[in-house]
């Protein structure tokens, strides 16, 4: 244990429904058992000591307060999505959930914004903003997740190639500290350099540093057409050599993303899910959006002559509707497939040099096939952020997938930092990497983030064991 943390008893439990609501509170085994884990049960499930659901900034206010002055370790919780471990009580204590803060204001039409809290879906905060003509870019995979969780873990997904990341779109965060204070990182404006940039720091912190209770979103004019180009090659080489080619062209793609026939066809044999466009060892799937049709029509015209000129072997446009879903829900069954065709899964969420995409899937595939584990990389060619999947076979004992994985992901991320890369493209640490954070960053910038911990949280009972652990000799 990093501190010598209180554990809660009645009169805590008592407290706590007296600034919240007794039916809003869950203690011991009336906790369902969802709230011990998140998406990946895989890296640790710790059940809380309590679940309470906040209603309001006061309320967190007052929760967090109580675990800070008590020393009582508070989690914060939204969809549960994460595939980190990020959001589970490695020490047990409360475990505030922020899901029925989910109001979403008004759009702010004159500064293109849309204020929510952080229980507000992905996907509800997209429909508002949709609903006014403009658009809130970030689109990550789980649509159902929660905006608190996509800013607090800087979501990317997709669109990030055109867009940009989470925190590219955040303009001001009211948060809860450690200590119950509430504070406000920034403003609604869109030039700051006020002092140190802190809303930054605090987005992607995952839960560590400060409880989001409210955040501004930026919003773009909504782009009124797309279209997505499917181009198989031969091979992944000569798929992701594609790549810096369909950068270098006058159009910004929106997204650009590879897949080897092998994981399509997991797809189709386990979800009955056909790819539309056959043939080829790998494809690259480029989409496009564009404010008038002849400017999508020409951006589609130079990436298609540019695919066929360096080695496509076909370049299918997916203009309508319909088309544009036949492509992307193969790709967004990905996941849901590999799960299907496996009795377990690892995921190790590398970034690379978009130069060295084929260097490091060759590679991957040889570590994890020496450790005797299938994979299947696939991810988002334009920015080099590659999914690594390792998947456990029938008749795998539990000892060997777990020496086996974690022999393949030691040599995994000393692969990634090799060619250049980040230990995670858009996951995060939480609990699950932690132990190798470290050896990919050095001792010296983990004491940095020790320092940034502190400075925030010098009790640590804000998500302790996460990103950075600490023990009763730091």
């Amino acid at each position: 244990m990093p501190y010598p943390y209180n554990r809660l008893d009645a009169a805590g439990i008592e407290y706590i429904k007296s600034v919240t609501s007794p039916d809003r509170v869950a203690v011991g085994c009336d906790i369902l058992p969802e709230y011990s884990h998140d998406e990946m049960p895989e890296y640790g499930v710790f059940p809380p000591d309590l679940y309470v659901e906040a209603l309001n900034t006061g309320e967190v206010s007052a929760v967090m307060k109580y675990g800070y002055e008590n020393n009582i370790p508070v989690v914060v919780r939204g969809a549960g999505s994460g595939l980190a471990g990020g959001a589970t009580c490695k020490y047990a204590g409360i475990l505030l959930s922020v899901v029925k803060m989910n109001r979403i204001y008004p759009v702010d039409r004159k500064n293109q914004t849309v204020t929510c809290e952080p229980g507000a879906l992905l996907l509800d905060v997209q429909a508002a903003a949709a609903a006014e003509g403009l658009f809130y870019p970030p689109d990550p995979g789980e649509k159902t997740a929660t905006i608190g969780g996509n800013v607090i873990t800087n979501a990317g997904g997709m669109k990030a190639v055109r867009y940009g990341l989470t925190r590219d779109f955040v303009r001001c965060i009211q948060a809860v500290l450690p200590d119950g204070s509430v504070v406000e990182f920034s403003s609604n404006v869109v030039k700051n350099t006020t002092g140190y940039d802190v809303k930054d720091l605090v987005v992607g912190s995952e839960g560590t540093l400060c409880i989001l209770t409210r955040v501004t979103l930026k919003l773009l004019p909504a782009p009124k057409f797309t279209c997505t180009l499917v181009m198989p090659f031969p091979d992944l080489e000569a798929c992701a050599d594609m790549v810096p080619k369909v950068l270098d062209l006058p159009f910004t793609p929106t997204a650009i993303e590879f897949l080897e026939r092998e994981l399509l066809e997991i797809v189709e044999r386990t979800l009955n899910k056909p790819f539309p466009v056959p043939g080829g060892g790998a494809v690259l799937i480029v989409m496009y959006d564009a404010s008038g049709r002849e400017e999508l029509e020409t951006a589609c015209d130079l990436a298609c002559e540019a695919a066929l000129e360096y080695g496509a072997i076909d370049c299918m446009i997916a203009d309508t509707p319909e088309r544009i879903a036949s492509v992307w829900s193969v790709r967004g069954a990905i996941l849901e497939g590999m799960k299907a065709d496996s009795v377990g899964q690892e995921e190790c969420d590398v970034v690379v040099p978009r130069s060295a995409i084929a260097e490091y899937v060759k590679a991957a595939k040889k570590i994890a096939l020496a450790h005797g584990i299938r994979v299947q990389p696939c991810g988002h060619a334009g920015d080099g952020n590659i999914h690594t999947e390792l998947l456990r076979d029938p008749g795998m004992s539990d000892e060997a997938w777990k020496s086996a994985t974690h022999a393949s992901l030691t040599e995994l991320y000393a692969l990634s930092k090799r060619l250049g890369g980040q230990l995670s493209g858009e996951h995060g640490i939480g609990n699950g990497r932690l132990e190798f954070l470290e050896p990919f960053l050095g001792e010296r910038m983990i004491r940095l983030y020790k320092a940034i911990k502190l400075a925030f949280d010098e009790k640590l009972v804000l998500n302790p064991g996460k990103i950075v652990e600490f023990n009763t000799h730091n």
